[in-house]
């Protein structure tokens, strides 16, 4: 499989790893959405969500029709709703990830197979080669999370510090932690985006 050459983000139905499916996020998936992002412990390192389901729901109406960001749902294969990621904000070669969320119960494994599925979208499928993103200073697991993965801190602010990771660091996580995801992703289809 050879790479894209022009790095764009481009939404897919479904993207099947190991044992995680992410599925491009709709409408029914408002409440499950709403109710990860308005939970007191996850939600504290987040954007602040509206506790309103029907603001939740406008806003994956609007999303449905953008292209300028990809907002997964993550499942088990058998569709159990387990989180969410999203892919958004492109400069370039790189892209941007967060809205990174597991709900309680989730497999250990989930956290490190989603973020190796978000890098292989993006690497393989997409074309970026490096990525950028912030992280709450107060979210000590996940920033310590990311710097083991070979994320490197290039500066804060007041509320986050930011990074940035390259291809060559994505590269040899995906190699250390093949277990996790030891065969290319399955993409079902992309959407075309108007």
């Amino acid at each position: 499989m050879s790479r894209p050459t022009h790095p764009s983000l481009q939404k897919a139905t479904r993207v099947i790893g190991k044992s995680l499916v992410f599925r491009d996020a709709s409408n029914a998936d408002a409440k499950f959405i709403r109710e990860l992002r308005t939970d007191r412990r996850k939600g504290k390192f987040l954007t602040a969500t509206s506790s309103e389901l029907q603001q939740q729901v406008e806003w994956l109406k609007n999303y449905s029709k953008q292209s300028d960001q990809v907002y997964f749902i993550i499942e088990n294969k058998e569709g159990e709703r387990l989180g969410t990621v999203r892919l958004y904000d492109p400069k370039g070669g790189s892209f941007c990830w967060g809205s990174w969320i597991l709900k309680d119960g989730a497999p250990k494994s989930a956290a490190i197979e989603s973020a190796l599925m978000v890098y292989a979208y993006a690497i393989d499928h997409l074309g970026f080669s490096q990525s950028h993103f912030d992280v709450r200073k107060g979210n000590e697991r996940v920033w310590k999370f990311h710097e083991r993965f070979g994320a490197v801190r290039i500066g804060e602010t007041k509320d986050d510090f930011l990074y940035q990771i390259d291809l060559e660091e994505i590269q040899k996580s995906r190699c250390r932690y093949k277990r996790f995801l030891p065969h290319p992703l399955s993409i079902e289809k992309y959407h075309v985006n108007s």
